[in-house]
């Protein structure tokens, strides 16, 4: 017995002594391995660390800056400058006016008998800009302002050929114009989806800055949907907003995404010095598609409208139509008679999609509107009496009259309204060409911060006509903390919002 517990132990320890031998034998390969790798001391494996969270989805991590290099020897060759000579105006002077006595130069003329130099006399001026060809048979997408004013326009391809170009058509709604050259087997650009750019994404712009030719510039997307104020009322294009330095010159080139597909036409800058100052803006490829292919068909340009005057919302309107975010179109005229006045529209909806398009500015009502061809019929999405609803409309053709975005102020507001209004009498409507039956007589508090003023009328509050104070007292009352109210002022409509406290 004793000799085969002597025997059973002898087993367990030669058993042991292999396996230790084994794991040895591994540990030496590892460590053979990692000096390899390093000279650097092999020190222990620290213990397992806590549970943290988890990582950070590798697409949102940045790896490293891109060579755009391929894109632009791909591309580039479809980018091109664009030369222009434009006539002095007939009848102007040296100093762009006809001179007269006061004018320093002109008395410099006079003093020694020379006679005064006019337009005739003046040498043309001469522009810059770029461009790209989007069919192999020679067509070309520039801007409008490039080439609206030209007599003369030479095309420069990127091979250092130059042509004679015609300008097949110019819209200066959206700024875009198609021009052609007499050329076969050009390379063309590829297009790519505007809507699906976002912020922070990069962008390379290609042009001509200055004349210097085959320029490349990269950059981020800052923002999309972005507005920008024109005094012509058109406010078709909602823009692309870049980083990509663009300068003089560059008007009319394309804007790149990283898949070398061009998504935009740079357009402008914003500048206090002429010059780039880190915000420029391109207009979206579908826009500047749909105005090519109606140059091409038409000669012109064929834009909608639906007989609707909207204004942006903010939170004290939303609040006051039911909206807990401010999104969205908010009419605050319907045209009588008007595709938007046979569709039930009525002033204090607000619009919040196009077909299926979100609608989330007031601005984005007449670009979208605008492109569709007139006649089509546009399903709304609409917010009426506090819930969703859905209309449908038939377009009208825009015939410079483009839908207008009224202004309000942004400054706060709070309290009592501090109106003192009257009844006007039928006389005074006639003479102010309007419905209402309340005008303000005076503005205190509250509602001369929020930018009512005497002579406006009272037409609604939050939605509600009114003409008479106990209505505007009854709807004040149900409005709660907040109120919009409705008022004409000369000869548009807007909403201007009140905080009742």
């Amino acid at each position: 017995m004793g000799s085969i517990r002597t025997w059973s132990l002898a087993v367990v320890a030669g058993v042991f002594v292999m396996v230790v031998a084994h794991q040895g034998s591994h540990a030496g390969v590892g460590e053979a391995a990692l000096a390899d790798a390093s000279t650097a001391p092999v020190t222990p494996a620290p213990p397992a660390p806590a549970a943290s969270p988890a990582p950070v989805p590798a697409t949102t991590r940045i790896s490293g800056l891109p060579d755009f290099s391929g894109l632009v020897a791909e591309a580039g060759a479809s980018v091109v400058n664009v030369s222009v000579t434009e006539k002095a105006q007939k009848g102007q002077g040296m100093n762009g006016g006809v001179p007269d006595g006061d004018d320093p130069l002109s008395q410099f003329f006079r003093h020694f008998n020379v006679p005064t130099p006019h337009a005739e006399n003046t040498p043309p001026s001469h522009g810059i800009g770029s461009g790209f060809i989007v069919s192999a048979d020679g067509y070309i997408l520039t801007n409008a302002h490039v080439v609206a004013d030209a007599s003369e326009v030479v095309v420069k391809l990127n091979d250092r050929r130059e042509f004679a170009a015609k300008v097949i058509g110019v819209d200066k709604g959206s700024d875009v114009a198609l021009i052609k050259i007499p050329a076969s087997g050009l390379p063309v650009v590829r297009f790519g989806d505007p809507s699906k750019i976002r912020p922070g994404q990069w962008a390379i712009a290609i042009g001509s800055p200055f004349g210097f030719e085959s320029t490349v510039t990269a950059g981020v997307i800052s923002a999309t949907g972005r507005p920008l104020p024109d005094d012509s009322g058109y406010n078709y294009v909602t823009f692309i907003q870049t980083d990509a330095a663009v300068n003089p010159g560059n008007s009319g080139g394309p804007l790149f995404n990283t898949n070398g597909e061009v998504v935009g036409i740079n357009s402008q800058i914003y500048s206090r010095t002429g010059g780039y100052m880190g915000v420029s803006f391109a207009i979206p490829i579908d826009i500047a598609l749909n105005v090519k292919n109606q140059l091409l068909k038409n000669g012109k340009v064929l834009r909608s409208r639906i007989g609707v005057h909207v204004q942006d919302l903010q939170q004290q309107l939303a609040q006051s139509f039911g909206l807990t975010i401010p999104h969205g179109a908010l009419v605050s005229e319907v045209e009588p008679g008007g595709p938007g006045d046979q569709a039930g529209l009525k002033s204090g909806d607000v619009i919040t999609s196009v077909n299926g398009q979100p609608i989330d500015h007031s601005w984005d009502l007449p670009t979208v509107i605008s492109q569709l061809a007139p006649g089509t019929q546009a399903k709304l999405g609409v917010w009426h009496d506090r819930k969703a609803s859905e209309v449908t409309v038939k377009t009208v053709l825009l015939e410079d009259s483009p839908t207008q975005v009224a202004k309000t102020s942004n400054e706060e507001t709070g309290g009592k309204l501090g109106l003192r209004l009257r009844a006007l009498e039928p006389r005074e409507q006639q003479e102010l060409h309007t419905k209402g039956r309340l005008v303000v007589e005076d503005v205190s508090g509250p509602a001369l911060a929020a930018g009512l003023e005497a002579g406006d009328v009272v037409l609604g509050v939050n939605g509600t006509g009114v003409s008479t104070l106990a209505d505007l007292k009854r709807e004040v009352a149900r409005a709660g903390h907040s109120v919009a109210l409705l008022i004409q002022r000369e000869d548009r409509q807007i909403y201007i919002p009140l905080d009742l406290g």
